[in-house]
């Protein structure tokens, strides 16, 4: 049997996801897509596919496929494909290193907007010297939407740090959790009920100058309505990694808006090196018959 590795990486990904997935595959036949274009037989002998954002229909016409393993986190994209074999079971991925990661981010953005190191930073460039008022961490309350194992570690580093942070699940009430809030973190998993679930009702809903933190998916985000909450001083500041298009187009209005700090998508990288250990863990337990870590619930998006 053989493992197909339907990625869209480039020559650099490859370079770095290559030689990983086969030091932690060693006995296993790994295939890239270009190799089925060549020899479709080929197809009859693939059991599992290590994916990551593979072109939709892909891996229809795979009689013995039996896993599909994500590198990535989130599985959107792939729920989206109509062609994705219902009965295979699918498994995304959770990395502690990525957790940490996310964590890391999410701190640097919650320090940044707390003790306004981003105003600094203005009033740097327009040569002003002022100290701003400056609360402690304890007065500082964050609400963490999303409480599975990225948000549960955000959630740690930041109780750790003396934020009160209250976390937020789907099917809570969202009102409590976001009365006297500051800092409003989104980690959901992007789902039908979560598209669009930060709208103008929703920022309405927040505190007079609440600032947004956005990890998870931009689709998660209506941009217009945080653009208008922006330019009323609704929001004072939002800290932005995903995007309803990325990259960014260069003529979109949060490239140069003062109340809007960007990332390339960048809050937390997978690592080859760990995440091809803990696929290829995945991968034995299936063929030894064993539960699959981490397998998605197609019903719940996630």
């Amino acid at each position: 049997m053989s493992v197909l590795l339907a990625c869209d990486f480039d020559a650099a990904d490859w370079a770095a996801w290559l030689p990983a997935l086969q030091a932690a595959l060693p006995g296993e036949t790994l295939l890239r897509p270009e190799q089925l274009a060549a020899q479709p037989a080929l197809r009859q002998d693939i059991d599992v596919a290590i994916v990551a954002n593979p072109p939709p229909g892909l891996l229809a016409g795979l009689p013995r496929l039996g896993l599909i393993q994500s590198l990535w986190a989130g599985v959107d994209r792939l729920l989206a494909d109509p062609t994705l074999p219902a009965e295979v079971p699918l498994a995304r991925m959770v990395d502690p290193a990525m957790n940490t990661a996310m964590a890391e981010t999410a701190l640097w953005a919650v320090l940044t907007l707390h003790r306004h190191f981003h105003l600094y930073a203005r009033q740097q460039r327009a040569g002003v010297w002022q100290a701003l008022p400056q609360l402690r961490a304890d007065e500082v309350k964050v609400a963490v939407l999303g409480q599975g194992q990225m948000g549960g570690t955000v959630m740690h580093a930041l109780r750790q740090r003396g934020y009160r942070a209250a976390g937020w699940r789907r099917g809570e009430p969202l009102e409590p959790v976001l009365a006297d809030c500051r800092i409003v973190i989104n980690l959901l998993p992007l789902t039908v009920d979560t598209r669009g679930l930060i709208d103008a009702t929703f920022l309405a809903r927040l505190p007079a100058r609440a600032s947004l933190v956005n990890l998870a998916r931009g689709a998660h985000l209506v941009e217009a309505d945080l653009l208008a909450a922006l330019d009323a001083g609704q929001i004072a500041h939002a800290v932005l990694d995903v995007f309803q298009h990325e990259p960014l187009p260069p003529a979109h209005r949060f490239w140069h808006h003062p109340a809007v700090t960007l990332l390339p998508h960048a809050a937390a990288q997978t690592d080859p090196r760990s995440a091809a250990r803990i696929a290829a863990a995945g991968i034995r337990a299936w063929r030894e018959g064993r539960a699959v870590p981490n397998r998605v619930e197609r019903s719940r998006g996630y």
